[in-house]
């Protein structure tokens, strides 16, 4: 049986300032999440036609499915085919919320940036600008990247972290303006077994033949 612990694996140099990592476990995001409808809450909202967007502002809350996404303000697009995308904007200073149940396991993915694309139709997420995604076991951190911009892509479950061009001013996440991660042990129900511990030795007993008494010769 599939473990439901997930193993990343590291896939880009960090001297190229580009972080891959991958989710090898056949355990994906929620596919059932790009057929919800979806739930936007807000203090205003305004239908531009000539656009085809809806922007909505003011303490924004977007639920689709297990997606949760939280920030200042919201524009919401919608193609022929029903596909829908919608870019989260933080107020100055703040970051935009976004989080996702993993398909079949007690697993999360979430993460604050800046402003946070999610486009329906290719089921990718860009977290761009202090960007920072996590993927949590129930309530307990696994593992944490952080940078300027980070592309997640729910269907093949890898991930790209960029530290971002210093020259352009792109801030980071982590300290220095480069590419963090943390990751955590995997598969621990895989691990060796402990050695077993050894018998207990049998108590010594005095010798039912005692030596004969006298100078040895």
């Amino acid at each position: 049986m599939p473990h439901t612990q997930t193993l990343w694996r590291l896939l880009g140099g960090a001297a190229a300032g580009l972080l891959a990592l991958a989710l090898v476990t056949p355990a994906f995001a929620e596919r059932a999440d790009r057929d919800k409808p979806m739930n936007i809450e807000a203090d205003a909202g305004r239908y531009e036609d000539q656009k085809q967007v809806t922007t909505f502002t003011g303490n924004v809350v977007v639920t689709k499915g297990t997606i949760v996404m939280r920030g200042a303000r919201l524009e919401v697009r919608q193609d022929a085919s029903g596909n829908q995308s919608g870019t989260m904007y933080a107020d100055s200073g703040k970051r935009a919320f976004f989080r996702q149940k993993r398909e079949g396991v007690d697993e999360y993915i979430e993460g604050e940036a800046e402003t946070i694309e999610y486009d329906g139709k290719s089921d990718i997420v860009r977290f761009i600008r202090r960007a920072e995604m996590r993927r949590l076991a129930g309530a307990t951190i696994q593992d944490e990247v952080m940078g300027s911009l980070i592309v997640y892509n729910n269907v093949t479950e890898v991930y790209t972290v960029d530290a971002g061009s210093r020259a352009a001013g792109a801030p980071s996440a982590a300290p220095g303006g480069r590419v963090r991660a943390i990751l955590a042990p995997r598969n621990p129900a895989s691990a060796p077994a402990a050695a077993p511990a050894p018998a207990a030795s049998a108590p010594l007993r005095p010798s039912t033949t005692l030596p004969a008494t006298g100078s040895a010769r």
